[in-house]
């Protein structure tokens, strides 16, 4: 579909109202400049309050909002309402969209070429400029053509490089705020127009590399956000990739027809055939069979579902032919709702209010106003305009805040440097900021605190040689486990499935059983343990066990925790018994189970609200929510793609310990933090006034603020060391 431009009032597009049921149609757009969580709730809200509007659903990652209008609905209203609060949008496409998505990160890398080459190439006129200050033989015709050559080259990459800082700062400045990129846009316009006049007085100080030089060294940083930014969007869109793309629609006469997951409408009747996942929330009409919810709730057995019950979006069917009525479309799933709640968490999170950002709403008006005065006090005392200029020129170059600016990013490379090397990637730009601040760490159960993978327990070897032929016959998870405990054999080939029960085969002439205790004739009672019993009909049953075995360290970490000021407590989507088992091995005197991701989210969100910083540490779907809205999250390096994805780091190999050294390291790193922008304040508190009563020239104020960008960085390599803080 060709992009098409939306700004006419009352334009007709009810031919891009695609028919759904019920009288009701679907408009899809492609939202521009919504990048947060309050942008989500400002467009879905004012959408889903106008006449004819049922809901409204915008999806962060790719900017698509879809639209649901009842009969008589007006599209044109839509598109008129998103323009007046600000959020201008086009029909969707998805190619349209992916480039949208990706034009913020080509803009700050053509900004960061462009930046290297003018730093790179005006340094080359700089330097003999520099050298003629120390005495060196450079005329005043020579030292002016050096200076018209740095600004041919320097000042128009400035410019271009820079329009990623102007553009921020005059946003900010029209909300009536100033960010970092404030001062930033002040200092480097000045020093150009400074190093201008400069050059046409013929005068011995210009500054047109040093423009493009800070330029070039901010934008480093700011293509590491934006790249760290992109990665987290893109757990959104890696857990919407395990829903099923298409599904097998049935109509009146019972025809089937496979159709793309988009058009699946509320109503629909769909089937499902073993080894395919559940398109759509939906409920059983026909059929019986077990669903693999481990992705969607963490719990190690299959479900048996029948007729009447509901089925979740991302459920894997196990066994029997299903036929399900639609509950819902696609965007309004269960998955699709979990992918909602990480978009919403990352997004919050990339909105943390950083400390220099914070430090920079006194900056800003603080170095400004001195910078004014001492240009007005100057020409007022006697001094010329050009002089009193290059004064205040100098209070703005000193006090640039590149220490500032650098006091953060300089530890966060040097911290996830030392804790790459131990196994632990850091992918947040702000994660060790916020690791360092918690004080509860919820673990998952399944694949964190333990190892993931079902293990039998102590077993009559001769009964697993008889069961072993019709275990390596099933895809279920414990037969699976009971036929790696038996070792490489022959399987069954007449076994035959029994939806939701288990399967059956005839050996030797005997008929035996596999799976459920009531399938297979036992009586029993509850057990902590997964089970998996197997027989020969009218005989007695054999049963196996099995148990998620906990990870080595796993209780000496829990303590090591708790030394350090830790609450830890477990959120599990397992069954009660193995989740008090897991707790009571591991030391975890808090613990909850069968919780679905909306639950875990929720005990997240409920001790935000409280005033705890929370660490969630998952690895399961079940788990992509509730680490996408902690204040820090980690995920093992065998996780799920979509809850690495989400998480702010992650560890390799199987200790546990990882967690305890990345908080120890990020309470270094932010100790070291908190001294540079302590040196930072005290080197603007000496630096400011000294340049205001004319102590210092441009020159010296150019060095001393590259000076201090030195130091707050050495500062920062002290974490590279070893030992533990």
């Amino acid at each position: 579909m060709a992009l098409v431009e939306l700004s006419l009032p009352r334009a007709d597009l009810s031919a891009f109202v695609k028919p759904g049921s019920r009288d009701e149609g679907l408009l899809e757009l492609l939202v521009s400049g919504a990048h947060c969580a309050g942008c989500m709730a400002r467009v879905e809200g004012d959408i889903g309050r106008l006449s004819g509007v049922i809901s409204a659903r915008l999806n962060l990652s790719t900017g698509r909002l879809a639209v649901t209008l009842s009969r008589g609905g007006d599209p044109a209203l839509v598109l008129e309402t998103l323009e007046r609060i600000g959020y201008p949008a086009t029909l969707y496409d998805p190619e349209a969209a992916e480039i949208a998505q990706d034009r913020e990160g080509r803009a700050i890398t053509m900004a960061l070429a462009v930046a290297a080459f003018g730093a790179g190439n005006a340094m080359m006129f700089s330097v003999p400029i520099w050298a003629g200050l120390f005495g060196q033989e450079l005329g005043p015709a020579t030292r002016t053509l050096m200076q018209w050559a740095s600004a041919v080259i320097g000042a128009p990459c400035a410019v271009f490089s820079g329009m990623v800082f102007f553009r921020s700062a005059w946003r900010s400045l029209r909300a009536g705020k100033a960010n970092m990129d404030v001062p930033i846009s002040i200092g480097v316009l000045l020093t150009l127009g400074v190093s201008f006049q400069e050059t046409l007085l013929h005068g011995r100080d210009t500054y047109f590399d040093a423009a493009v030089t800070l330029l070039f060294l901010l934008l480093i940083g700011r293509w590491l956000d934006h790249s760290l930014r992109r990665k987290a969007r893109g757990a959104a869109a890696d857990l919407l990739a395990m829903q099923a793309s298409t599904a097998i629609l049935l109509d009146g006469q019972g025809h089937e027809r496979r159709v793309p997951l988009r058009e699946v409408m509320s109503g629909d009747l769909i089937l499902v055939r073993p080894g395919e996942r559940i398109p759509v929330d939906a409920r059983v009409v026909s059929g019986t069979s077990e669903l693999d919810n481990g992705l969607l709730t963490g719990e190690t057995a299959a479900v048996t579902v029948e007729t009447g019950e509901v089925c979740r979006a991302g459920a894997l069917n196990l066994s029997g032919l299903l036929t399900l009525v639609a509950l819902a479309r696609s965007e309004d799933s269960t998955l699709a709702e979990i992918a909602r709640l990480v978009e919403a968490g990352s997004q919050s999170k990339s909105a943390y209010v950083r400390l220099a950002d914070r430090a920079a709403g006194i900056y800003v008006p603080v170095v400004h106003t001195a910078a004014a005065l001492t240009f007005l006090l100057g020409w007022g005392s006697g001094l010329s305009p050009r002089e009193a200029l290059l004064r205040a020129a100098t209070v703005l170059i000193i006090t640039c805040p590149c220490a500032l600016g650098l006091a953060v990013p300089a530890v966060q490379v040097a911290a996830s440097s030392r804790l790459f090397r131990r196994g632990i990637l850091v992918k947040s730009g702000v994660a060790l900021e916020r690791l360092a601040e918690v004080s509860r760490v919820f673990f998952d159960k399944t694949g964190v605190l333990t190892e993931g993978r079902p293990r039998l327990l102590a077993a009559d070897p001769a009964d697993i040689r008889r069961a072993a032929p019709l275990a390596r016959a099933s895809s279920h998870p414990l037969a699976k486990a009971l036929a790696r405990a038996a070792g490489a054999g022959p399987a069954v080939e007449n076994a035959r499935e029994v939806a939701g029960q288990g399967l059956e085969a005839t050996i030797d002439g005997h008929l035996y059983r596999m799976g459920r205790a009531d399938y297979v004739g036992a009586i029993t009672g509850p057990s902590s343990e997964t089970e998996l019993w197997f027989g020969e009909v009218g005989a007695d049953p054999v049963c196996f066990r099995f148990a998620d075995e906990l990870r080595s360290d796993a209780a000496a970490t829990v303590l090591a925790l708790r030394r350090r000021g830790c609450e830890v407590e477990i959120l599990s989507g397992d069954l009660e018994g193995p989740t008090a088992a897991a707790a009571r091995r591991a030391g975890v005197t808090d613990w909850r189970s069968q919780l679905t991701p909306q639950d875990k989210a929720m005990a997240v969100e409920s001790a935000a609200a409280q005033g705890v910083r929370v660490l969630m540490v998952g690895d399961g779907l079940n788990d992509i929510a509730a680490l996408s809205t902690a204040h820090a999250s980690m995920a093992p390096g065998t996780a799920l793609d979509a809850s690495q994805t989400a998480a702010d780091l992650i560890f390799s190999g199987d200790r546990l310990g990882a967690v305890v050294e990345a908080m120890d390291i990020a309470r270094a790193a932010k100790q070291r933090a908190l001294e540079n922008f302590a040196f930072a304040a005290l080197y603007n508190l000496i630096a400011g006034p000294a340049a205001m009563l004319g102590l210092i020239n441009p020159f010296i104020a150019a060095l001393a603020m590259s000076g201090s960008s030195l130091v707050v960085t050495l500062n920062a390599l002290r974490l590279l060391r070893g030992g533990g803080r």
